[in-house]
């Protein structure tokens, strides 16, 4: 079970971090990643991380801005999101991926969902 939180509203330019606690099973068994959904849209994937931590991918639109880690002493995956824009606008969801093999983008390719958290930016 994923369970994400910190989402809420904040001025175009401002940050937010993003938390996804794992139970029920191994985390570090688990590529982790976010992706998001704005209205209207299709979800879309943000970043990935290796169970261990040591590699990432991030979406081109927010490559520099955004920056995914893990801690798997504590169950839990991070988004920290920095010079957020309106267009950040979107429900936000962690997902785990058990397959192990190199990071992936595609959101049918994590097995494991959390609920999302809206993270809304105001211009």
């Amino acid at each position: 079970q994923l369970q994400a939180s910190g989402g809420g509203l904040v001025q175009a330019g401002g940050s937010l971090k993003l938390s996804c606690e794992a139970s029920g099973g191994t985390f570090s068994n688990y590529h982790m990643g976010w992706f998001r959904q704005a209205p209207g849209k299709e979800r879309e994937f943000v970043a990935a991380i290796t169970w261990s931590g040591d590699h990432t991918d991030y979406a081109d639109s927010v490559r520099g801005r955004f920056i995914i880690s893990r801690d798997n002493a504590k169950n839990s995956v991070y988004l920290q999101m920095n010079t957020l824009r309106p267009e950040d606008t979107a429900v936000y969801y962690c997902a785990a991926d058990p397959w192990l093999t190199r990071l992936k983008s595609g959101s049918d390719d994590y097995d494991y969902w959390g609920q999302g958290t809206l993270v809304t930016v105001s211009s």
